[in-house]
């Protein structure tokens, strides 16, 4: 009655597609050749470089041994991109052992067109002909279409392959690690460790160019809003000096790596890293406080923007304060005070309201009540009912000469805010935390990773949000970061990294039982995995070295705990 019959074992596997397509194959038959059977010109076209199998991130050479549901990822998408620009790395560091034997090659930090920034390990600069010539033998590896193998090796093996390449962080990073083996890749003769899938055939690393840039190059990968070309080479002096400000500082504190730092932990030196670190800190805003002092009495705005998750709020409230050891009296006024009314928000492509748009401002209102106090006059500020989605109104304000009026906001740098005002009447400050520890020389922690952990953690604790929650809103929050905060950057006076070098190892302790608890088979499970397994290369700080924490450090606005949450200066 219930129609089961006895079957004969089936030999095969199949696989179902998002267009209702099934596809039969042997079993241990690839993704990839599922793939190209079923859709071969979307292969090439869209850039399907993995795939969602019933809902895990897979590589392209996975062997299916069991009915599975496929979703291809390309380039566009950030698993599809971070998969790439891993694999085009490995590349890099594979083409770099013929043309500069000896020589390890380090992938030292991002740059915003889309790129990594390169150095030689021996401090040699790397000269046009060497970079033409590596240019052309990774050109020569694509062109040969080689395997990229997954190949897993009892630990105490892979050690002895780091330790003989001279790779002494990896072998410290996984000397500690609790399971007996390790997946290494090989390209080409090379084995390397990568924190992620790889594509399966270096014919899939096509897009690339190599620039010269300092003493070292650009491994330029397309960006994922473009992934069909190259965005033009955009030169970034000040961000590349940040990250090599910061990579100095690492070095003088003896924490340029996450292994170093998980060593300084064990040892013993958990307090003089964060105190070294929190010191850091206060020596850049002492110097920017300093800057705008030196400038004035000209200055009287001064602009603060930065992407979420930077500390903008905790570093204007500690700004106030230097300036008010300088004898500057700083008025603070809230940009989302002057959001439109509800029903007057622009929204975005999907028909949600887009607050990040600028036009979700009152740019007129925002400009005529600058201008006016900037000429002595006095006005009644708006204050924004979040509840009703319409403005109210708030108290009067007037500045005299020894004040300076301080806004922040994601807005602060566009030059449409502040019209008609002399460039010499405000002081402009772009705040990110541009992080410079990597996990080793090829393997990087993103910038956007550590913002996202402390999103994580900050909206758990103080709005109500799960990781789950944070995690489906930071594909639009990154999207309202490219389109109105990075094209903005430049037009700033001054770069402060809120990086602090000891923050994943308090960060992980607090966003690890989050991550846990995000629904299993969604998307945001994915990348909850990741940061899980990415955060499990990270010794977690002693719970009692939580009292070192300074109560005005940045890290305070998001684990909790800061003085500065109810500070504001007197108005006088």
């Amino acid at each position: 009655m219930n129609h089961i019959i006895e079957a004969p074992v089936r030999q095969t596997v199949q696989v179902r597609l998002p267009d209702g397509r099934a596809f039969d194959g042997p079993l241990g038959t690839t993704v990839e050749a599922f793939l190209l059977t079923a859709m071969p010109e979307a292969m090439t076209r869209d850039h399907i470089v993995g795939v969602l199998c019933d809902g895990h991130l897979r590589e392209l050479a996975q062997p299916l041994n069991s009915d599975a549901h496929l979703v291809p990822l390309t380039t566009r998408d950030p698993d599809g991109a971070r998969i790439y620009r891993r694999s085009l790395s490995f590349l890099m560091i594979a083409a770099a052992a013929e043309v500069f034997p000896g020589q390890v090659i380090t992938v030292q930090h991002s740059m915003p067109f889309g790129g990594y920034y390169c150095e030689r390990d021996d401090n040699t600069r790397v000269t046009l002909a060497e970079l033409d010539h590596l240019r052309r033998r990774m050109r020569e590896l694509v062109a040969a279409d080689l395997p990229i193998a997954r190949v897993v090796l009892p630990l105490n093996e892979a050690l002895q392959i780091f330790r003989a390449s001279g790779d002494m962080e990896k072998a410290d990073l996984f000397a500690k690690r609790r399971k007996d083996y390790l997946t290494l890749y090989e390209l080409n003769g090379v084995r390397d460790y990568f924190h992620g899938f790889m594509v399966p055939r270096t014919s899939y690393l096509d897009l690339f160019e190599l620039r010269p840039y300092n003493d070292g190059f650009i491994l330029q990968f397309p960006r994922r809003h473009n992934p069909a070309i190259l965005q033009p080479f955009e030169d970034e002096p000040r961000l590349a000096r940040v990250f090599q400000d910061y990579a100095d500082w690492l070095s003088i504190v003896g924490v340029p790596s996450v292994s170093s730092l998980n060593n300084a932990l064990r040892n013993g030196r958990t307090q003089e890293v964060i105190l070294v670190a929190e010191a850091f800190h206060q020596r850049q805003l002492s110097a920017i406080a300093a800057a705008i002092a030196e400038r004035r009495p000209a200055v009287k705005l001064v602009m603060i923007s930065g992407p979420t998750s930077s500390g903008k709020t905790t570093f204007s409230k500690r700004l106030a304060v230097q300036l008010l050891a300088q004898g500057i009296y700083p008025v603070t006024i809230g940009m989302d005070n002057y959001f439109v009314n509800r029903e007057d928000t622009p929204r975005d492509a999907k028909g949600d309201y887009d607050f990040e748009a600028l036009e979700a401002v009152d740019v007129p209102l925002f400009q005529q009540h600058l201008h006016q106090l900037l000429a002595g006059e006095t006005i009644t500020q708006p204050v924004y009912n979040f509840y009703t989605g319409s403005r109210e109104w708030g108290d009067k304000l007037k500045i005299g000469s020894d004040h300076v009026i301080i806004i922040e906001g994601i807005h602060g740098l566009n030059p449409r805010l502040v019209e008609g005002i002399a460039p010499e009447a405000m002081y402009r400050i772009f705040i990110s935390a541009l992080t410079q520890l990597n996990l080793d020389k090829h393997n990087r922690v993103p910038t956007t990773d550590t913002r996202l952990l402390r999103r994580i953690v900050r909206d758990a604790a103080h709005r109500g949000y799960t990781a789950a929650d944070t995690i489906s809103r930071w594909a639009s929050v990154r999207r309202g970061e490219r389109l109105y905060i990075f094209p903005n950057q430049n037009n700033a006076d001054v770069f402060f990294n809120s990086a602090l070098v000891y923050e994943l190892s308090v960060l992980k302790t607090l966003a690890q039982p989050l991550l846990l608890q995000v629904e299993p088979g969604t998307p945001e499970r994915i990348e909850a995995n990741r940061l899980l397994a990415f955060l499990q290369w990270f010794e977690p700080v002693p719970g009692d070295a939580l009292n070192f924490i300074a109560s005005d450090s940045i890290l305070r606005e998001f684990i909790g705990g800061s003085i500065m949450d109810d500070f504001e200066p007197w108005e006088r």
